[in-house]
This record gives C-alpha cells, sequence and structure tokens, in this order.
C-alpha cells in the first residue's frame, strides 16, 4: 500500500492548529504534530486511528532545540514532509513598558525565530524535492500597529511580510508559500495572553474550524495569501488607507485591559 502523504503541523493541541491537524486527516494524510503542552498527546490519540498514523512532539519551539528536535523526528521517518503548517504562535497584552522582557521574547522566539527556522529547514527539503507546500498563520494584527499588543502585532507583520516574500522567491520551484490572515478567533488565545479583560477578548470571535477550513483550501490552490472572513477582508483594505496612528489608536480601545480602561 502507498504512503499516505505526510503533513507536519504546530501549535496542534487547540485552536486553529488543532483543527488543521483535522483536516489533514480527514483529507488524507498522516500527521506529524507539535505543541509545547501535553494536551498533544490526546490529540494525537484521538486522531490516530484507520489509515491515519499520527507521530506527536511535545516541544517549545520558541528554541532552536525544540524546533531541531520536531525536525529530527520528522526526518526519522524517512518520509518527505508534504505539508508544513506553521501555526505555533503566542500572545501577549498589556503596556510594552510593563511587560516582562522574558515574556516579550519568549513571543518574539516562537512566532518569528521558531517559524522562520522551521520553514527554512522544511522548505529546504521541499525544494531539493521540487515538491510541498507551506502555511504560515498570519494575522490580518500585521496590518495594525497594535497598542496593548505591540510585540505579537509586530510578530504578525513580519510574518505577513515574510511569508509574501517567500512565496516569490519560490516561484516556479515547485513548492508554494500560503500566509492564512485570520482576524479575532475563538481560541485559547486571549486567556494565554492575559486578555480576558479587554473589549477584543469579550467579542464575538470566529469559527476556528473554519478559519482552518478556508486556510487548507486555499494551501491546496497554491493561493499566496488569504483573509478569512468578509468583515477581516474589509479591515485591511480600510488599514492600508489608514493613517497609522489611527489605527494604533482604535486598537488601544480593543485592547486596552479594563482596570487601565477605569483609571
Amino acid at each position: 500500500m502507498r504512503a499516505r502523504p505526510l503533513a507536519l503541523v504546530t501549535g496542534a493541541s487547540t485552536g486553529i492548529g488543532y483543527e488543521f491537524a483535522k483536516l489533514c486527516a480527514q483529507r488524507g494524510h498522516d500527521l506529524v504534530i507539535a505543541a509545547d503542552e501535553a494536551q498533544i498527546i490526546r490529540v494525537a490519540e484521538e486522531l490516530r486511528g484507520g489509515d491515519v498514523r499520527v507521530w506527536e512532539l511535545q516541544c517549545d519551539l520558541s528554541t532552536m532545540a525544540g524546533v531541531e528536535a520536531l525536525y529530527r523526528l520528522a526526518q526519522g521517518l524517512a518520509r518527505p514532509i508534504d505539508i508544513l503548517i506553521a501555526n505555533a504562535g503566542r500572545g501577549l497584552g498589556g503596556a510594552f513598558l510593563d511587560q516582562d522582557f522574558a515574556a516579550i521574547r519568549r513571543v518574539i522566539d516562537t512566532n518569528v525565530t521558531g517559524t522562520v527556522y522551521l520553514t527554512q529547514l522544511v522548505g529546504r527539503d521541499m525544494r531539493s524535492r521540487r515538491a510541498g507546500r507551506i502555511l504560515i498563520v498570519g494575522s490580518i494584527a500585521g496590518f495594525i500597529p497594535g497598542s496593548f499588543q505591540a510585540v505579537y502585532h509586530g510578530s504578525k507583520a513580519f510574518l505577513d511580510n515574510f511569508a509574501a516574500a517567500l512565496a516569490d522567491e519560490l516561484d516556479g520551484a515547485g513548492v508554494t508559500v500560503t500566509c492564512l490572515m485570520p482576524g479575532v478567533t475563538d481560541t485559547e488565545f486571549f486567556r494565554r495572553a492575559g486578555m480576558l479583560d479587554t473589549q477584543a477578548g469579550r467579542s464575538k470571535k470566529d469559527d476556528p474550524a473554519e478559519v482552518a477550513r478556508q486556510g487548507f483550501d486555499a494551501l491546496m490552490e497554491g493561493r499566496r495569501e488569504i483573509v478569512t472572513g468578509w468583515h477581516n477582508k474589509l479591515l485591511t483594505m480600510t488599514a492600508q488607507i489608514t493613517p497609522a496612528w489611527l489605527l494604533a489608536r482604535r486598537n488601544r480601545q480593543l485592547s486596552t485591559p479594563d482596570a487601565r480602561r477605569r483609571s
């Protein structure tokens, strides 16, 4: 029997990454999944069965060692990675000058450094085979200066830009790069970022399963980017003609903690 194609999904324990892992399994792929929490083991048990094979790793993708451990696991299977979904990410709410720098550094190292390093390792293999698909989870936050989320928004601006550049570099190489740019989505993000006491944290949110579905379809179609949801599309178009200071002021209203807003 011919082996199923292999998909590697990071941040797969919850939210959009979990939905991506389910989609890959449902649409004919075996899986390598990773996250920095033990729940990844339960997800692997859930998805494993029938023809679906799943290999999981609990690792910290904000570190070079964590990225390398994940890559070694995939390489040890002696099978090519057909799809890379670089979804692992971390948020951080609050005023920049009040944040602990270790927490700031972890956001940057997870969202930017870890994503870039894993993409380079896997992307080189794909380029040598002239086959493969990469999806990088950016955000519409990358279009907006993020008052009270300054580092997170900056990291997503990097990823949106990086993905577009890499897609162009690999044009004609047999490897596609898709940037998924969702808006506010119903995941663990706001709890983990300490933002449940914000307007954004309490707002109506997009369904992660639908976000992942649109992203997966765009990936398989070879599209370079997708903004999910008509309201997010409208926001990104508006952001491109709105002064940065005004965008920052609007984000202040969404992301300022309640206690600070009242003071």
